[in-house]
């Protein structure tokens, strides 16, 4: 990584450096290993860097977290491994999580293939994890000691030990493991602070099997969202991660932890430099309710949201297309109590502005059940302040994807969004309100839009339609007033959600 330009190397090797000599503490076994404070400005200046002949290693921050990373080995019966995910585990058959793992490598251990294996035989897996406290608690992933009938960890002396599995969540694929016998456990700190682009990281873990493995890299990118659940706000990170590195830390400099190794990108199943961690401010949050009670809660709004397009924010007069719209507020739910309404757009939670749809679920779940929190609110054209108390975030439903049977007698053809109509009274299950999609032309712009058969659309402009002519009426005003495009409420499978039609094409 050395650079042939002395200058460039020079400057280089000063950054690092002086990233290094930036304070930490790490505490082993009660002992103090801080690293050295440099008393002098945190960045050198450009005649100290030029003195600067070669690159400063990784060694001494190596040698003081590596002992802290364990190995964790898991023994399962096989069947439970392919056929007995169930309800809410993460790699349930279709469920969000078994997507992301078959995109992004299933966990060490999995059989290669899909056959169902007799019960009666146990499979291995192999995964890794870290202390956090002296007297034993470890964090790992969840999907690494989902199921497991046994797990043993591996310390980096080579010693063995029993531990148990004190809580998990699967929504974050976080896992607290307990390993007894010992109150002198080497162990490392979360990192409070949120690394940068561009920072140096090391991570420490069991590819392969091969325990104590240190690889080095930089944050590729932050707050990713990689399909694998709600929450999603992995750490990118380059340094090479493979199979069983998953549970593993990645440090910083200061030897604190940033993420968790979760999940690589890999079209070959190897290291190809995309590697993503959880990061440590979420891992921090459940693992201490994890330790207190076992499980994670989460606050609760019981609204369905979506991301506000900027056509969607042209339609209800947004200057920026920021914030959850909220597409179906849950009858009796906290949020509908409190008065958001369908078509609302969350812009703010106790102050703090919400990005976008996965931002504010992340907001609500990181604040405990039972909490009057305030949400700002865009309604109808004009801002408001609601105050809400969450409720517990219930146990995740399947959606039901049964299509209604439908008749089209009395459809209606839309031509200019290439959709056929119907009344939704008149369509066995489609429900007392809105107007029925009986056919959808696949050149359309409804199509291009996701507009499917069985689709209930129930506003148009903000105006409820119950048949195809309340549809054509709301299309033609919002045509007069000079829109661009149209907000449509529609009602597909058990979600509800808005899509903007643009206007003016036959």
């Amino acid at each position: 990584m050395i650079n042939n330009s002395r200058n460039r190397s020079a400057r280089r090797v000063a950054l690092l450096a002086s990233a290094a000599a930036l304070g930490g503490t790490i505490l082993f076994s009660g002992a103090n290993f801080g690293l050295h404070q440099n008393s002098s400005s945190a960045w050198p200046n450009t005649a100290h860097a030029q003195t600067v002949q070669r690159p400063v290693g990784f060694a001494d921050i190596v040698e003081k977290v590596k002992p802290a990373v364990i190995s964790v080995r898991v023994k399962l019966d096989a069947g439970a491994r392919m056929m007995g995910f169930e309800g809410n585990s993460p790699l349930a058959p279709n469920s969000p999580m078994e997507r992301f793992f078959r995109r992004f490598g299933l966990p060490e251990g999995t059989l290669p293939d899909e056959r169902p294996a007799p019960h009666n035989r146990l499979v291995t897996g192999q995964g890794s994890g870290f202390f956090i406290t002296a007297d034993g608690y470890a964090v790992t992933n969840n999907h690494v000691v989902d199921k497991a009938d046994t797990v043993e960890i591996t310390t980096d002396d080579g010693k063995t030990y029993a531990a148990k599995v004190i809580g998990t969540d699967p929504r974050t694929d976080v896992a607290l493991i307990k390993v007894e016998g010992r109150s002198d456990f080497p162990f490392v700190k979360l990192s409070d602070q949120a690394p940068r682009i561009g920072d140096w990281v090391l991570a420490v873990g069991n590819p392969f099997g091969l325990g104590g493995t240190v690889t080095a890299g930089i944050v590729s990118a932050r707050g990713r969202d990689i399909g694998a659940g709600p929450y999603d706000d992995f750490i990118q990170i380059d340094a090479p991660v493979n199979k069983g590195n998953s549970g593993g830390p990645t440090f910083d400099v200061d030897g604190n932890v940033i993420g968790v190794n979760t999940a690589i990108f890999s079209p070959s199943g190897g290291s190809v430099g995309i590697a993503f961690a959880i990061p440590a401010s979420t891992v921090n949050s459940v693992v201490a309710q994890l330790k207190d009670k076992g499980t994670v809660t989460r606050g609760w709004i019981g609204v369905q949201i979506q991301p506000v397009t900027p056509e969607i924010a042209e339609n209800i007069g947004l200057k920026k297309a920021e914030g959850a719209l909220v597409s179906d507020p849950q009858a009796n739910g906290p949020a509908a109590k409190a008065g958001v309404e369908a078509g609302d757009v969350i812009t703010a939670v106790n102050g703090a502005s919400v990005k976008d749809a996965r931002d504010l679920a992340k907001q609500i779940g990181s604040i405990p059940p039972g909490t009057l929190v305030n949400l700002m609110v865009w309604h109808k054209g004009e801002e408001k302040s609601l105050s809400v108390t969450l409720g517990e975030l219930p146990n995740q439903r399947e959606a039901r994807a049964t299509a209604p049977e439908h008749a089209t007698p009395s459809s209606g053809e839309v031509p200019r969004l290439g959709l056929s109509l119907a009344p939704a009274g008149q369509v066995a299950g489609s429900g007392p309100e809105g107007v029925v999609v009986t056919k959808v032309d696949p050149t359309g712009i409804a199509s291009e839009h996701g507009f499917q058969t069985g689709d209930v659309i129930l506003e148009v402009g903000g105006k409820k339609v119950a048949n195809p002519s309340d549809v054509r009426s709301a299309l033609n005003d919002a045509q007069k007033t000079g829109k661009r495009s149209v907000l449509m409420r529609v009602k597909s499978g058990d979600s509800t959600k808005f899509v903007a039609l643009p206007l003016g094409r036959a």
